[in-house]
């Protein structure tokens, strides 16, 4: 029997936004504030970019970019003490998991499809998520590490943008998948080369940019967005409080940001902010 014959479908879900609300990096940062890994300065900063990434839809940040910044806050890091984080970590991105996103994998398996996660975070993060979830996998960005601590280099793909795609292509051809006959869910622009990638593409809660190619091209839009049904202050009002001295900053740039965004319209241009899913 060939190995296309025996190979099977799988589904692949993007974590932000689409397997979860909101986005998993300001988890790992508020942790990493709390073990002493990052500054209450960029705790704020991750803060705020996590608010208009929940409001305005996706980052445009390249992916080179967003690769060097996170190469080099890697860079010299411990990993075990990394890996510490992980509970805590997990024990924010949980109750933010759609039960609706876990469902359809969850039925994806029961028809004999595998299904994994990919996101930009760490493989590290992304195979404890999908054990936890009762996935059948996670696919994330593999760092280097040498005598116990990250290098700042890569050891495989970084799943972002064509990086994601890469890592399916990998993938399948380990596990003997079919992609042309595989599932895909995403909420961002940016994962349109995983999307294109497989069959059947699916749109999760998508940016104005994803919306719009997604009904040009006729691809299934799935919407689970909790932040539609809440008022945009009170979750601002949270986040101020999430970072006690921070609160002035990210209380500016709030109103700044409500007077860019009309009341009720809580998609729009893409923000530039290094969030990763």
């Amino acid at each position: 029997m060939t190995a296309m014959a025996t190979a099977r479908a799988a589904a692949f879900f993007d974590l932000d936004k689409t397997l979860m609300e909101g986005a998993s990096g300001l988890h790992f940062a508020r942790a990493a504030y709390r073990a002493g890994l990052v500054s209450r300065r960029r705790l704020a900063r991750d803060v705020w970019a996590n608010v208009r990434f929940r409001l305005e839809g996706s980052t445009d940040e390249k992916a080179d970019a967003v690769r060097e910044r996170v190469l080099g806050a890697m860079t010299g890091v411990s990993r075990i003490r990394l890996s510490r984080l992980g509970p805590e970590v997990l024990a924010g991105i949980l109750p933010a998991v759609y039960p609706e996103m876990l469902r359809v994998a969850w039925q994806h398996q029961d028809a004999g499809r595998p299904a994994y996660i990919v996101t930009a975070a760490s493989q590290e993060l992304a195979a404890m998520l999908a054990r936890v979830l009762v996935l059948d996998g996670g696919v994330g960005t593999p760092y280097e590490v040498e005598d116990g601590h990250y290098t700042g280099r890569l050891a495989g793909p970084f799943t972002y943008r064509e990086g994601k795609a890469e890592a399916l292509r990998l993938l399948a051809k380990e596990e003997a998948l079919d992609l042309s006959a595989s599932y895909a869910y995403s909420d961002s622009e940016s994962d349109l080369p995983m999307l294109r990638t497989v069959g059947h593409p699916v749109a999760v809660n998508p940016d104005t940019e994803l919306e719009r190619l997604a009904r040009a091209e006729g691809w299934e839009i799935l919407r689970f967005d909790r932040l539609r049904r809440r008022i945009r202050i009170a979750y601002g009002a949270a986040a101020v409080a999430l970072v006690g001295g921070g609160g002035g900053y990210l209380a500016g740039r709030l109103k700044a940001s409500n007077r860019r965004l009309r009341p009720g319209r809580l998609t729009g241009r893409a923000a530039r902010v290094p969030l990763l899913g």
